[in-house]
């Protein structure tokens, strides 16, 4: 995990649907275990919302990590995320600050190289092919 660098688009999308199918799962499997008579939930259902829980913690930071190196490839601090998220959390502005972070990570990347390095989809070969 590094905040250093570059990450496409098909990188960090990947990423963000791995991230979401797995607690996709432990809810479904929650749901399942959940009495909606009584509205009580089995212990199943609180097992699988705990794992939830425990993923999300385990994934803050390299999601963290790839949505940083996402705002690199569009020539953008990490710190634009950081304000993002805070905007986020001012009403009627959240809205606006969500699709403004949703946009930046669907845009493509800088060609070439940037202030953050090499473009991820070019990489650039320093092996000397005939020496």
């Amino acid at each position: 995990m590094t905040f250093s660098g570059r990450a496409s688009r098909s990188e960090y999308w990947w990423f963000l649907l791995s991230t979401m199918l797995v607690p996709l799962v432990l809810v479904g499997i929650a749901m399942l275990g959940m009495d909606f008579e009584t509205g009580q939930p089995s212990v199943l259902s609180m097992i699988a919302f705990g794992l939830a829980g425990l993923y999300y913690l385990a994934v803050i930071l390299p999601l963290l990590s790839v949505t940083i190196r996402r705002f690199h490839d569009r020539n953008l601090s990490g710190w634009w995320y950081l304000a993002g998220v805070v905007a986020g959390l001012i009403p009627y502005v959240g809205i606006l600050a969500s699709i403004a972070l949703c946009v930046v990570t669907v845009l493509r990347g800088t060609d070439g190289e940037n202030r953050f390095g090499p473009d991820p989809l070019k990489p650039q070969s320093h092996a000397e092919v005939f020496g």
